[in-house]
């Protein structure tokens, strides 16, 4: 995790109706202001169905299986992928939400799953709610998580020559919705996290760390350096010690890669580039979880994430932490700085094997 910015969910406010004289565009750039979601969010995706213009759906497959014919289709789905969370700026027609809003969430299925979805909802009698409540029977199908927070603007009341007034109730309204939006997308982040096949315990996905990770991998740190400390007969380990304004300060200069299981933050890892040497630090598996090979394998990977122009790896573990010691020796990894009585730290590393010959190497298969 090298900045902040990257780690912030991206918000998509999606403009629900394309016809002529719509105020759905006037309404979302109210919101986005409002809400201060530029200031707040990752970044902020103002997707225009009325642009986007999605015939009505084409797909030959079943959206469950993700095999798209067409480009607008493909188009569609990286964009909703790229999202964390969904805006809805929707008017109500006949008691319910827009056919191109019904359309557009019908071309897809994986990419809208366990997001959090908020709505604002304008109109006349019932300021849209009813369209609302019609999009959140579907949205739930598509495993989204619509939040209890709505704006719902009543035209004659917010309106005045196509543009929302700057009234305080409504703003008020538009930044709890984002900041339920924003939280509940952080506790679903876990869900939405790719499982990884080539791990050695089923369910493990493996993920980027994020600022909303680091309280839950303090705890685990200090829970895997415990045994650590006892078997080299000290509490002179800095991840004993570190504070959580620690960790924030060395996840902006380290790469930080974290494990979760069932959504339980269960192993991570660090590493940085020092020259031609990619340093490894802070691997850590949950105590419960030790010896089933997950140590080996985020090893592996983080190895895997070295930069072009790195020649070596290297890490360090405490002189007596001999199950570590021969982790690494096993890997591959060799004892360069033994310890001395004034150091009890070991510093082992491994030279990066040479890169295939470029004509064995095979394409990847196109998606």
């Amino acid at each position: 995790m090298s900045s902040d910015t990257g780690t912030r969910p991206r918000v998509m406010v999606l403009v629900a109706s394309s016809r002529p004289g719509r105020l759905g565009p006037a309404v979302a750039r109210w919101f986005v202001t409002a809400s201060a979601a530029e200031d707040v969010a990752g970044s902020i995706d103002l997707a225009d169905l009325a642009e986007i213009g999605l015939p009505m759906l084409d797909e030959p497959e079943h959206p469950a299986g993700g095999v798209y014919r067409h480009e607008h289709t493909r188009r569609w789905s990286e964009r909703v992928a790229a999202a964390d969370a969904f805006i809805v700026v929707t008017p109500e027609y006949n008691y319910g939400m827009p056919a191109v809003l019904k359309n557009a969430l019908d071309y897809l299925y994986a990419e809208w799953a366990w997001k959090p979805v908020g709505f604002v909802s304008y109109g006349n009698t019932s300021a849209g709610t009813r369209s609302v409540q019609m999009a959140k029977q579907v949205v739930t199908t598509l495993r989204m998580v619509p939040i209890g927070a709505t704006v719902a603007l009543r035209i004659t009341d917010t309106v005045h020559d196509g543009q929302v007034r700057a009234d305080a109730a409504p703003a008020g309204a538009a930044t709890a919705v984002l900041t339920e939006l924003l939280h509940v997308a952080a506790a679903l982040r876990p869900l939405r996290a790719p499982v990884a096949t080539d791990a050695p315990v089923a369910e493990l996905s493996l993920a980027p760390a994020a600022t909303d990770d680091l309280a839950e991998l303090l705890v685990l740190q200090r829970c895997c350096w415990v045994q650590e400390a006892i078997v080299n007969d000290t509490l002179d380990i800095p991840a004993l010690h570190e504070t959580f304004d620690d960790l924030r300060a060395w996840a902006v200069s380290w790469q930080v890669w974290t494990v979760r299981l069932h959504g339980r933050l269960v192993a991570a890892v660090r590493a940085r580039a020092a020259g031609g040497v990619w340093e490894i630090g802070r691997l850590m598996v949950a105590p419960d979880l030790a010896g089933q090979g997950i140590g080996r394998w985020l090893l592996a990977y983080a190895e895997s994430q070295a930069p072009r122009g790195t020649t070596s790896f290297a890490l360090v573990t405490g002189s007596c932490s001999s199950r570590n010691i021969d982790l690494y020796q096993r890997t591959g990894y060799r004892i360069t700085s033994p310890s001395t009585e004034a150091n009890t730290i070991v510093l082992l590393t491994k030279d990066r094997p040479e890169p295939a010959p470029e004509s064995s190497l095979q394409a990847a298969p196109s998606r």
